[in-house]
């Protein structure tokens, strides 16, 4: 009972939260952070009065529904677009992916070299500031743009391709990152086998998509059990994330491929339709923002009275690094100014993955505590926390923003 009750809470919240956003001209996921935010603030203040809610990002069954906000937002984002429109955006998305790490990895680095003290850790704990910048949150990137209508505009699909290359090309990085925060020695072979599992992944995945869904979408109407052409979404969704982690990316980028292949080549119009509306009200009704409640539930202010200069800096270089290296390669690759404003500061959503790395570096004593740990140290978890948070919070705001000011 519970779960059910936190559910309750949390659905009610970001609902509620959700709509009044969308009365005041905002889309839905600034308010369902906002609901996530304060509960965690009144859970961490009003601790006897809100037992169930602290420490609910400690809950591996709250953690698992959370997951399958990702996986439903990321599915839901490949039944959208369209492989071919994807495609001929492929080239130019690489190019903007590539451009949007490298310079916010390096100004992340360089931060750390300006804030951190020297140790036997620096260069780790200073990589783990160039990654934890370089990133993009794919599922935050989705929603927004599924907010404002501009999923399937041509920046859109950049910034949604360009996400999702930068979530394989992080968790590389995060490779990288987890062997030198084990003291395990960056062997080449090793770096050069995890680059071959990326990129087996995408074969395995296109030849099935292009060769083995057209083939079931033709018998699928053979079987006479409801909504058959839902679960066997499902089905392939689960097995190409299962696919994923086994080659060692996110599971989402899994759920992205499977909902990319499973549209309207595969299955008739009328079963698209369906299938999309389904897959639609399971994420944006109950899943999605659930999720983003719990990336609201991590913040800590603790960083902002401690470090406020640090904390400052971080966000100042998480805006500018995505927004001057995504949106010069968007315009480079033919993109307009306000097209390319919008690429980079729809790269900028920061979101779970963020928290997944800061939570790995901290675990691994990264970030030891301590009567003498430096102030910037102890409280690098908490500053990422917000970075990530803030962020998240104000690019649906900057990019309705410019939107509005396009064009139809």
């Amino acid at each position: 009972m519970e779960l059910f009750f936190i559910l309750l809470v949390v659905l009610i919240a970001t609902r509620s939260l959700g709509e009044a956003a969308e009365r005041l001209g905002q889309p839905a996921l600034v308010g369902e952070l906002v609901a996530g935010i304060l509960l965690g603030t009144l859970a961490a203040r009003y601790t006897d009065l809100f037992p169930q809610i602290s420490g609910l990002n400690q809950s591996p069954v709250f953690q698992a529904i959370t997951d399958l906000g990702m996986f439903f937002i990321m599915l839901f984002a490949g039944i959208e677009l369209q492989p071919n429109r994807l495609m001929e955006h492929s080239r130019g998305a690489i190019v903007v992916a590539g451009c949007g790490m490298v310079l916010p990895m390096l100004l992340g680095i360089a931060l750390g070299w300006v804030f951190l003290p020297a140790g036997e850790d620096f260069f780790a704990q200073a990589l783990f500031l160039g990654v934890a910048l370089a990133i993009t949150a794919v599922p935050a990137t989705v929603r927004i743009l599924v907010d404002l209508g501009k999923l399937e505009s041509r920046s859109g699909q950049i910034i949604v391709s360009a996400a999702v290359f930068d979530d394989v090309f992080s968790l590389i990085l995060l490779g990288w990152l987890t062997a030198l925060i084990g003291d395990e020695p960056a062997e080449a072979f090793a770096f050069g086998m995890l680059v071959f599992k990326v990129v087996a992944f995408f074969i395995i995945t296109t030849v099935i998509g292009v060769f083995v869904f057209p083939l079931g979408g033709r018998i699928m109407h053979l079987f006479k059990q409801k909504e058959f052409e839902f679960s066997a979404l499902l089905a392939a969704a689960l097995a190409f994330s299962v696919l994923a982690e086994l080659m060692g990316l996110h599971f989402i980028v899994g759920a992205f491929m499977a909902g990319l292949f499973f549209g309207r080549k595969t299955i008739d119009d009328f079963a698209y339709a369906d299938v999309r509306n389904k897959t639609s009200a399971m994420t944006f009704g109950f899943l999605a923002p659930i999720f983003f409640a719990s990336v609201g539930l991590h913040l800590d202010f603790n960083a902002i009275f401690v470090i406020p200069t640090f904390v400052l800096m971080l966000l100042l270089t998480a805006f500018l690094g995505k927004l001057i290296g995504a949106g010069m390669a968007a315009r480079y690759i033919g993109l307009s100014r306000p097209e390319a404003a919008a690429v980079g500061v729809g790269m900028s959503a920061r979101g779970a993955v963020e928290l997944v790395i800061a939570s790995i570096a901290l675990e691994a004593g990264l970030f030891a505590t301590g009567p003498d740990t430096p102030a910037v140290i102890e409280h690098m978890f908490s500053a990422v926390v917000i970075m990530a948070v803030v962020t998240t919070l104000i690019t649906p705001i900057l990019l309705k923003r410019i939107y509005s000011g396009m064009s139809p």
